[in-house]
């Protein structure tokens, strides 16, 4: 039979495994985004350059100021890339969100089942009298697992906020955009 110190311990060190492997995988998880963000970056740099050198290009073979003015209109569409930009950066960081979201889920779900288990393990052992101490223990984590699941459920909320509000605006610029082009051809 283990002593309360040995418990403890084996429990202290379980506990700082799981934590180092919970960092390491919140790590690697942050190393993709970026990588991701990156990617991005570099795609909207090369497209922007392509699209640069061909405006350039047809504007050079312009033969008078009209052309000139309708080749400027017809390739202005900045907000549209930017929106897609916008986008693609909210879905990188939603993934990337969900994912932290998902591990710390797991690492809290597992470290509750070990306090609990060592709990249980200690109070079959405790001095009597200890009863009252032990289930003050167990309330407090409970309060803490509510408390854990209510700021996961709000945390979720805000980000699928944060994506509707990025989509309707999105839907808002393009419609408003689509408008003022209709009536500046007219």
């Amino acid at each position: 039979m283990y002593s309360y110190q040995e418990q403890l311990s084996a429990a202290t060190k379980t506990n700082l495994e799981s934590q180092l492997a919970l960092i390491s995988l919140l790590t690697a998880k942050t190393f993709e985004g970026v990588e991701k963000v990156i990617g991005l970056n570099l795609n909207v740099a090369k497209t922007s350059l392509e699209e640069s050198a061909a405006a350039v290009q047809q504007l050079l073979a312009a033969k008078d100021v009209q052309e000139v003015f309708a080749l400027t209109t017809a390739q202005s569409q900045p907000v549209e890339k930017t929106l897609g930009y916008v986008r693609n950066l909210a879905s990188i960081a939603s993934s990337v969100q969900a994912e932290f979201a998902k591990a710390a889920e797991a690492q809290f779900t597992e470290t509750n089942r070990k306090v609990i288990a060592l709990i249980e393990e200690l109070s079959k052992n405790a001095s009597a009298g200890s009863e009252a101490a032990i289930t003050l223990l167990k309330t407090a984590i409970g309060n803490a697992s509510a408390g854990y699941e209510q700021l996961s459920k709000t945390t979720k909320q805000a980000v699928e906020t944060l994506k509707a509000n990025i989509d309707n605006a999105a839907t808002q610029i393009t419609q408003a955009t689509a408008k003022a082009s209709r009536a500046t051809k007219k």
